[in-house]
């Protein structure tokens, strides 16, 4: 009777299995095993409660949220339901808040303690604390913690948008900035010569990007900083810290250079990494010569959905939706521009020069494409290795996520900021920016076993935005006066 019952469970299972996606299939891998911290900070206390039930019929009822990850005996991997416990996912430490002397550097602790912590791979991979706790930038907090073999940002990010609406319009969803399309008149006539023209550049440019990965998978290397990761398999101390900054600081730089949030944030990136490597080096005589001879790179994470609409992303766990939830990300991977720059605004420059060609490329796309077709004629080991190797020989990576541009709440709690950052894989250096309304999350994840001084980098990178922002008013009082 046992025995046709195990039977009966076996059938059950494979009926309702579903595989896991090549790039989810090697987030659960031990070299590439990667997970998502997020926090969010409301502008009230929290009712644990009405969370809670909030999760019960939003959450749950999603099929990644209640399935475990099951690895075969031949390697394969599958998504398989089982029930869900809230309370096994749904955390609220019992914590005598009243003795706490510094909350923030309590929740900094709180959070890397969750981000040391292995989770258990027997049930769905994803937990919710609640800290009814006042920090210097909210009166609570709910901090998570999702494998990232659920889904990439913009799928998290789409989770959260369907879980909140507007704060003005409690019936309305939220909404994101949205990205205008430029379109020259005068090439109107000459639309058959501008596409040839592009589709020459593009798979000129694409074939070169290309060659540079082969190059990096086989022996090209970042130049050995103290941002480099470690190789091999070792003990990690992961940190995750974050720092709320300006949107319209960096909205002034975009609109003086007339360039792309995504190339500002890049180039305070290029800026503040140059500023903490000067105050690393050992010579000081020779610290500009150093930084012009460092080669640094970092991955940086491109969405390939072509329709990313509000509408979209807040119904993306619907079963027809035209954007897929999951993990459908490629990378390309951009030199980063270290040096000891008199113009500050030169970075900035360097960042929209070297992603304008990026956006030509094909890279992203094809890099996805080539892990998946290794996966399936070669198998997940080879394709794992290749990744691996890909992130051995760079030296960090880099997203920025749109998050909505007016105040909303999650399950009846108005936010006042959103946070978020991947953990996990060889890189010892991760840097995400995810906007809210008026600010910018600057998260950085890290190996403090290979970066013991998070926040000295973190300083680096506001002080540099402060600097760029100072010249970039400069120039525009200049365009203004001439």
């Amino acid at each position: 009777m046992e025995i046709g019952k195990d039977i009966a469970r076996e059938e059950q299972e494979t009926t309702a299995m579903e595989p896991l996606s090549p790039i989810s299939r090697m987030f659960v891998s031990p070299s590439l095993y990667c997970f998502i911290i997020f926090t969010l900070g409301f502008q009230t206390r929290c009712n644990q409660s009405s969370i809670v039930e909030g999760v019960k019929n939003t959450w749950i009822k999603l099929p990644r949220f209640s399935s475990k990850v099951d690895i075969k005996k031949y390697g394969k991997a599958f998504w398989i339901p089982v029930s869900v416990r809230i309370e096994d996912h749904v955390i609220v430490p019992d914590i005598d808040y009243s003795n706490i002397e510094n909350p923030d550097q309590f929740i900094e602790d709180y959070t890397s303690n969750i981000a040391n912590t292995p989770m258990d791979m027997s049930r769905p991979l994803w937990e919710l604390h609640l800290l009814n706790i006042m920090t210097s930038n909210a009166e609570s907090l709910a901090i998570g913690k999702f494998h990232h073999s659920l889904g990439d940002g913009m799928s998290l990010m789409s989770l959260l948008l369907a879980s909140s609406r507007k704060t003005s319009d409690p019936e309305a969803f939220p909404t994101t900035a949205a990205t205008k399309k430029h379109v020259d008149s005068n090439i109107k006539g000459w639309w058959l010569v501008e596409r040839f023209w592009f589709m020459l550049r593009a798979i000129f440019i694409t074939v070169i990007e290309m060659f540079k990965y082969l190059l990096t998978l086989c022996f090209m290397r970042d130049t050995k900083t103290p941002l480099m990761g470690k190789t091999g398999d070792r003990i990690r101390s992961n940190k995750v810290i974050h720092r709320i900054i300006s949107f319209d600081d960096v909205k002034l730089v975009k609109n003086t250079m007339e360039m792309k949030v995504n190339d500002v944030l890049l180039g305070m990136t290029q800026a503040g990494l140059s500023r903490y490597l000067k105050k690393k080096s050992d010579i000081v005589a020779e610290k500009k010569s150093i930084l012009e001879h460092i080669r640094l790179r970092g991955t940086v994470f491109i969405n390939l959905r072509a329709d990313t609409k509000i509408e979209e992303l807040a119904n993306m766990m619907a079963k027809d939706s035209k954007c897929k939830w999951g993990n459908f990300v490629g990378f390309v991977m951009f030199p980063l521009w270290i040096r000891s720059e008199d113009d500050s605004l030169e970075y900035v420059r360097r960042a929209k020069s070297i992603m304008d060609i990026k956006k030509l490329s094909m890279e992203p796309l094809l890099c996805y494409g080539l892990i998946k077709f290794t996966m399936k004629i070669f198998g997940e080991q080879v394709a794992e290795t290749l990744s691996k190797r890909i992130f051995d020989h760079t030296t960090l990576s880099f997203s920025n996520v749109l998050g909505p541009d007016e105040e909303i709440s999650f399950f009846d709690h108005p936010m006042s900021y959103v946070a978020a950052s991947a953990i996990g894989g060889p890189q010892a250096l991760i840097i995400h920016y995810v906007s809210y309304v008026n600010k910018i999350v600057i998260n950085l994840s890290v190996d403090t076993t290979v970066i013991p001084d998070p926040h000295l980098l973190c300083d680096d990178l506001v002080e540099s935005l402060n600097i760029i922002k100072l010249a970039a008013m400069e120039k525009g009082v200049h365009k203004m006066e001439v």
